[in-house]
């Protein structure tokens, strides 16, 4: 494992998962109540044993690295040969950003010869599941492999928004299409198998084939450009993952479909397992605090996250998460909602199906989430009704 250097690319603009990702790097977005969507990613980094990663930044990335440098850098020993650090474009051998995936892997060879690794683990920064990549790198040396793919079962309905994997009995990976209109590879089965956007390379497969795509006229894409291409002339095998929960919460129903999927009674994504802990930076805030008065009709709390920080007066929460500092004043009712840090919900407000970022003021009686046409008139609101009030800005913000 000591010979192992991960990449994880953290630089997409998000802008499905606007305006969430307004100010903020869409691996930076919180989730959970607690953490950011890259603490998952570098979660199972950590529980796997690696512990040499650079995070490949782009857009908004302030909130994303001010992170990594208070929850993470701590956890990794220097002296170890132990890293974790973010890199930017730097026009070292280019005057562009990045351009794709594999181009930010290119314009980061340098990096990769100061390590000499032999593999290289390429990741996703903006997905949540658990993964131990020891298995996944183990079942790529017993193949043999130039590349392994990282693989989990979909159902075909959403087989449009992943890249399209077939395999062959020995799991080597005999046909691929990014994100197919009409495409089917197992019409027997109810699912197919899609990219997780986890690769395994051994170094020189993938400084030979970045740099080759780097000349060609092309999205610089691995999914669009590199895999297909090197299917065909490489060892390039599928793996695909045991359990079932991945999420790509790229969009603002997935995000919120996966929120209310964790304060669920039996939650597929299990936070509490102590032998695969998810890690990430914690401030120092008292316990949460509730205080009813009256009938206990009108105050509950029913499967709920509540974080540090928060304090409730009164009211319902129900199928709702809670971040950091929240406060819920009495006679409010939070249902299927997710409220981010310092909001505060004021007297008598009725909110449903909502994301409320960061430092939002409700003011008494603001209802959301209950007249979809008053709502999109006033707030973003998702395909699927979901309502988002962004994060405040200087001053703060408050609605009605």
């Amino acid at each position: 494992m000591d010979n192992i250097l991960v990449m994880i690319l953290s630089g997409g603009k998000g802008e499905r998962l606007y305006p969430l990702t307004r100010d903020r790097a869409k691996p930076a977005a919180p989730f959970g109540g607690i953490y950011r969507i890259i603490d998952f990613t570098l979660s199972n980094c950590v529980n796997s044993g690696l512990r040499k990663i650079y995070l490949l930044t782009q857009y908004k990335s302030l909130s994303l690295e001010r992170h990594i440098m208070l929850g993470w850098s701590k956890m990794f020993i220097p002296r170890l040969g132990e890293f974790i650090a973010t890199l930017p474009a730097q026009q070292r051998v280019t005057l562009d950003w990045y351009k794709g995936t594999a181009d930010a892997v290119f314009q980061n060879i340098y990096s990769i010869q100061q390590e000499r690794p032999a593999i290289i683990l390429i990741l996703s920064g903006d997905h949540i599941y658990k993964m131990d990549y020891r298995k996944i790198i183990q079942f790529h040396i017993e193949k043999k492999a130039d590349v392994t793919v990282g693989t989990v079962k979909i159902p075909y309905k959403d087989m449009s928004r992943y890249g399209i994997i077939e395999l062959s009995k020995g799991k080597r990976i005999v046909g691929f299409k990014e994100k197919p209109k009409i495409y089917t590879y197992s019409p027997k089965k109810n699912y197919n198998l899609a990219s997780m956007g986890v690769y395994v390379f051994n170094t020189a497969t993938l400084v030979k084939y970045v740099i080759e795509d780097a000349k060609r006229d092309s999205s610089h894409d691995f999914g669009k450009d590199i895999l297909p291409r090197i299917i065909s002339k490489k060892r390039v095998f599928g793996y695909v993952l045991k359990q079932d929960y991945w999420r790509d919460i790229g969009t603002i129903d997935a995000y919120w479909d996966a929120s209310m999927d964790i304060v669920s009674p039996l939650p597929e994504l299990n936070l509490y397992d102590n032998e695969w802990s998810i890690f990430t930076f914690r401030p120092q805030l008292p316990p949460a605090k509730i205080i009813f008065k009256g009938n206990s009709k009108n105050n509950k709390i029913i499967n709920s996250i509540v974080s540090l920080g928060c304090i409730i007066k009164g009211g319902i929460v129900e199928n709702s998460i809670l971040s950091y500092n929240v406060v819920i004043n009495d006679k409010a009712y939070i249902e299927k909602s997710i409220l981010m840090n310092n909001v505060v919900v004021g007297k008598h407000c009725k909110i449903k199906r909502a994301i409320i970022d960061k430092g939002v003021t409700l003011e008494k009686g603001t209802e959301i989430g209950y007249d979809e046409k008053r709502d999109r008139k006033k707030y973003f609101v998702s395909e699927n009704g979901i309502v988002v009030i962004p994060k405040t800005r200087e001053g703060g913000k408050t609605y009605a």
